[in-house]
């Protein structure tokens, strides 16, 4: 079965732009959970413009599904997450001024550096993902690195999705295959909604995970928070 992580930047987001406590970002998690999500999502940024440092360890503390973080390794971002611990933490190389992430690590390039992140995260138990593009050398590679899973970056893929599906998705295949073959876990996300969510699921084998968020806040503000998550967990069926 695919996990539906639901990322909640978007709810902390709105809270900002007015400051207090509204929206309340651990009780729409909270919901979130109680209406079919099976993980969290944040990604704190060092400007905070969204998801803070201190919403992360209140999260951790109060969900009973999986955290996952997801971030830059910084020295602020790995000494958060080795104290507050999540399930899993998602490597992303999205500099300080990134609007959104934009491209996967290049796990050649940066293979030491990554290696001694993996290891320090996994000697504080927490599962290690590295987001990546459908690249079958830097797929090896992360592997070689010691990571846990990739999460698959699929920008690419919505891009294509509406002008020929099947091209969109062969990179995606081919990559999870071999992801599979060499022992990683599959995650993956970026630009995934529910036009295009069903036919990736049933063309990507092994996926563990989807992470959703800027679609899936996007739906609910027509369908509702709880309708808005089932549905998305239908296209995972």
């Amino acid at each position: 079965m695919t996990a539906l992580s639901v990322n909640i930047n978007k709810i902390a987001l709105i809270r900002n732009s007015r400051g207090g406590n509204m929206p309340n970002v651990l009780q729409i998690a909270l919901d979130c959970e109680k209406y079919g999500a099976q993980g969290i999502t944040v990604h704190p940024r060092p400007d905070e413009r969204h998801i803070r440092y201190a919403d992360v360890p209140e999260l951790k503390q109060h969900i009973s599904s999986e955290l996952n973080v997801e971030g830059y390794p910084s020295d602020s971002f790995l000494n958060m997450v080795t104290a507050v611990k999540p399930a899993q933490v998602t490597l992303v190389p999205d500099p300080p001024e990134a609007l959104t992430s934009n491209t996967g690590w290049d796990t050649i390039k940066h293979k030491d550096f990554l290696q001694s992140v993996t290891k320090k995260l996994q000697s504080a138990n927490i599962r290690v993902s590295i987001f990546v593009d459908p690249n079958i050398s830097f797929i090896k590679n992360a592997r070689e690195l010691g990571a846990d899973r990739i999460e698959l970056f699929t920008e690419p893929y919505a891009l294509q999705f509406n002008e020929d599906k099947n091209s969109a998705i062969q990179k995606f295949a081919e990559a999870s295959k071999f992801a599979h073959s060499i022992g990683l876990g599959i995650n993956a996300g970026h630009d995934l909604n529910l036009e295009n969510l069903h036919f990736f699921y049933t063309n990507i084998p092994f996926l563990d995970e989807v992470s959703i968020g800027h679609a899936l806040i996007s739906d609910a503000l027509y369908f509702g928070l709880e309708h808005t998550i089932k549905m998305y967990r239908s296209q995972l069926q």
